[in-house]
């Protein structure tokens, strides 16, 4: 696992200089997919990188990913062992120029996310997670493990939204914590933020697609956190015919203050 978790760094890296030649230019190519959605030049150069890679170098796995073809779910369903890409996460944050977006490349295995490359090109900086436990790597520095935080009494729960799809309900969950600080995020970078420590809770309540999530939540898991759905399931990959996620929420540990109000802030109470 430490060998391919090295393989798929390299990959995700490689992928990352194409985005980056294309974020430094005035034309990024961009054109609207047919959920309005922005797609550039960026994300259809590291497409080809890490689907050729990938083919290269583990051509037995088959890849589910965002710019890949579409594949029926009657042909996925037989995939016990897959890797689930997104070439470019954050697409609005890679045009806002913020750089707060990612490439994920994670290996699936009967539905966990079991190792996981969250690479933020713009930022220099790269999350890893396998069995062996999680990492964050700053530029050529050493990598460095990471781990979920642990509680602290009296401190206010440090809360991560998204920067670009804000929902009431997690504006309804923060409030129900009572005391908490709220930070906005773009990409799968607020997983990370869970997994080494910098925050205690991310709600995703609002839609999202499994290469959004898989390498990330590889890393939280690594890490020591939990990323479940609504009803307190771990999230999986490819167990159903839909690649949309369900809700869910990461985070450090499963705890009453949030648990509790959950099912009323849904309406499910």
């Amino acid at each position: 696992m430490a060998e391919l978790l090295e393989t798929l760094d390299a990959i995700a890296h490689r992928a990352g200089e194409a985005i980056l030649d294309v974020y430094h230019r005035a034309d990024q190519g961009v054109e609207t997919k047919a959920d309005d959605s922005p797609l550039t030049e960026a994300d259809r150069a590291a497409h080809r990188i890490i689907a050729e890679a990938l083919a290269e170098a583990y051509p037995d796995i088959p890849v589910l990913s965002e710019e890949g073809a579409e594949i029926p779910y009657a042909e996925r369903a037989h995939w016990s062992r897959l890797f689930v890409v997104d070439p470019l996460d954050g697409t609005k944050e890679f045009l806002h120029k913020n750089g707060e977006f990612t490439v994920n490349i994670a290996l699936v295995e009967e539905g966990e996310p079991v190792a996981g490359v969250v690479h933020a090109p713009a930022l220099g900086r790269t999350y890893l997670g396998d069995g062996n436990g999680a990492s964050r790597r700053d530029g050529a520095r050493p990598p460095m493990a990471i781990r979920v935080a642990d509680p602290v009494a009296g401190r206010p729960w440090r809360v991560v939204g998204s920067r670009s799809h804000a929902t009431p309900e997690v504006q309804a969950l923060v409030d129900a914590l009572g005391e908490a600080e709220l930070v906005s995020m773009g990409s799968s970078l607020k997983l990370c933020l869970v997994a080494e420590g910098a925050a205690d809770l991310y709600p995703r309540l609002g839609p999202t697609s499994e290469w959004d999530t898989a390498a990330a939540h590889a890393v939280v898991r690594a890490a020591g956190g939990v990323v479940v759905d609504t009803d307190l399931e771990p999230l999986t990959y490819n167990w159903r015919e839909t690649i949309l996620n369900p809700y869910f929420i990461t985070a450090s540990r499963l705890d009453p203050a949030w648990t509790g109000p959950l099912p009323r802030v849904l309406g499910k109470a």
